[in-house]
């Protein structure tokens, strides 16, 4: 089984920071046999037996070695593929395209209470545990990131990273060589 482990806040603001060859390693160390990265940001490529507990195994590698509480949320190769197919925002430029993972799919008050407020022009669809963010002027410009809380325990990822994820993965379970490692 594969899937890809989305490490919460490392590497981002000179915080929490872990070079990416650390985290293969001590991931090994822990189990994980075959492991590849993804950017400097906290995404990993893991496969595994159906049973193995990603999430607590990446999460207890991590504190055990650093000594951070780093939250970890894990998708399969498959539900990541469904994630990319459910995009309520196809067309959007993919640098304007942002999802953010949750661990639990939010509750209905929070979905109305996060929909009744004003945001255009940036908009939000949740689908699943997901929420999608389409933001015309960027993440960094962005009114809506910093104030709706629906995304307070998420991680977000960009949409190229998204689908860059989508394919190493989809390399990986094909075995059309390697996963290249970028970081």
């Amino acid at each position: 089984m594969i899937s890809i482990a989305l490490l919460r806040g490392i590497n981002v603001g000179g915080n929490h920071k872990i070079p990416m060859a650390d985290l293969r390693s001590w991931l090994r160390a822990a189990g994980v046999e075959v492991i590849s990265t993804y950017i400097q940001s906290g995404n990993v490529v893991i496969e595994h037996a159906p049973k193995f507990e990603v999430a607590s195994r990446v999460h207890d590698a991590i504190e055990e070695h650093s000594g951070f509480d780093v939250p970890v949320i894990v998708r399969t190769a498959s539900e990541l593929s469904a994630i990319v197919a459910a995009n309520p925002f196809p067309g959007v430029e993919p640098t304007r395209l942002h999802v953010s993972f949750l661990a639990d799919a939010p509750d209905a008050a929070a979905k109305e209470a996060a929909a009744a407020q004003e945001w255009t022009p940036e908009e939000f669809t949740v689908v699943g545990r997901e929420v999608f963010l389409h933001l015309p002027e960027g993440m960094g410009r962005s009114v809506m990131v910093p104030r709706l809380k629906l995304i307070k325990s998420a991680t977000t990822r960009n949409w190229n990273t998204v689908l860059a994820l989508v394919e190493l993965a989809d390399r990986w379970r094909s075995g059309r060589g390697p996963v290249v490692r970028r970081g």
